[in-house]
């Protein structure tokens, strides 16, 4: 056990206190430390609304790792103001991380903020006279002295190229899902189709099927692009590329579920065309419809339409979510501290990142591998 503090400091932005403090602890049993990293904060709101934010410990010469999600609105990100509560929106979170870059002043040695939910990376493209916000958002992280991103699953990977002097890790959970997956489920490896919902998707679905060694298949998603509802042009037709899925089971990839209605309806297409069971697989469960998006999962698991939804605990899901029998959360607290460690110790993060082999000898040693001879 180390007698000597280290440098690293983690910060843990109140709308992820849960999963940081899972971090700061895999992170104090990795180094073998006595002492927390977690550097202590204070998020205030004056009664008109504004805020401001406050360091408890100090962060002089330290390496620090700002830790915040986004995309939490639970009742642990809202404030009161004129006599009403407000749910704090990504926008608001967003302030709030810059509010404790201001407080730090430049002192920190080194600055990285990690968004498993990177804010706005679906206006990550500009179309006609849109505004271009994930970039901004960026580069204006970079100018206030942030030395890396540190993100999950980005919605376009491509956005790094907005930042010039900024490192941006683009992190992937599928060892940790399929680790889970392989192990809690009974499939036939040798009859078993990775599904993308849309073609957006096919690169992360292929990284799938290469780690678990099978065939892959996509949807492709034809929209009316005379209309626009809730914000985009709505899908008209899904249509299926692909070998047959006749008698198969199936893992439908995709990075967040909004609605959920997209990978609801594959589902129930691969169902339809003959498959055996379909499993969901998303990073990020948004179930931004609330109580309307949970009712129609409930509704399609009892139908039969899939088996469960594995995914993370990197952003927030309601509690309702998480009892439901179809819900299977994947912990990456572990694989999360390892990356900051490695990178607190200028250590190479790419074995962490690559884990194909490593699912390919866990799914050998259960003997669920294709047999290829």
């Amino acid at each position: 056990m180390s007698s000597k503090e280290s440098n690293l400091r983690l910060i843990i932005m109140p709308n992820i206190v849960t999963f940081g403090n899972l971090v700061g602890k895999k992170l104090k049993t990795i180094r073998h430390e006595e002492y927390s990293s977690i550097v202590n904060i204070k998020l205030d709101r004056f009664s008109n609304g504004e805020g401001k934010a406050t360091l408890l410990d100090s962060v002089r010469g330290k390496d620090v790792f700002l830790l915040s999600d986004i995309g939490n609105y639970g009742i642990e990100s809202s404030y009161t103001s004129r006599n009403r509560t407000y749910f704090k929106s990504p926008d608001d979170h967003f302030q709030d991380i810059k509010r404790v870059i201001s407080a730090m002043n430049g002192k920190e040695n080194s600055l990285h903020v990690i968004m498993p939910l990177l804010y706005q990376s679906r206006q990550d493209k500009r179309k006609g006279c849109e505004s271009l916000d994930c970039a901004d958002a960026l580069r204006e992280l970079e100018s206030r002295g942030v030395d890396g991103i540190i993100t999950f699953d980005v919605h376009n990977p491509g956005i790094e190229n907005a930042l010039k002097n900024c490192s941006f890790d683009n992190l992937y959970p599928t060892y940790s899902i399929l680790s889970r997956f392989i192990k809690d489920e009974e499939y036939d490896p040798d009859r078993l189709m990775i599904v993308a919902p849309d073609t957006g998707a096919m690169d992360r679905a292929i990284y799938y099927a290469s780690a678990l060694g099978v065939d892959v298949g996509a949807f492709y998603k034809r929209r009316d692009f005379s209309k626009v509802i809730d914000g985009k042009n709505p899908i008209v037709e899904h249509r299926f590329l692909g070998s047959s899925v006749e008698g198969k089971d199936l893992l439908i990839t995709d990075d967040m579920i909004a609605s959920g209605s997209s990978i609801l309806e594959v589902a129930s297409d691969m169902k339809e065309r003959g498959a055996n069971k379909s499993y969901l697989i998303a990073t990020f469960p948004l179930f931004t419809e609330g109580a309307k998006s949970i009712a129609a999962f409930d509704d399609a698991y009892k139908k039969g339409v899939f088996e469960k939804l594995y995914t993370t605990n990197v952003t927030y899901v309601p509690e309702e979510i998480k009892n439901k029998p179809w819900y299977k959360e994947v912990d990456c607290s572990k694989y999360l501290a390892r990356i900051i460690n490695a990178m607190y110790e200028k250590e190479s993060i790419r074995s962490y990142q690559e884990g194909r082999a490593k699912i390919a000898s866990k799914m050998k040693e259960l003997g669920k591998y294709p047999n290829r001879s």
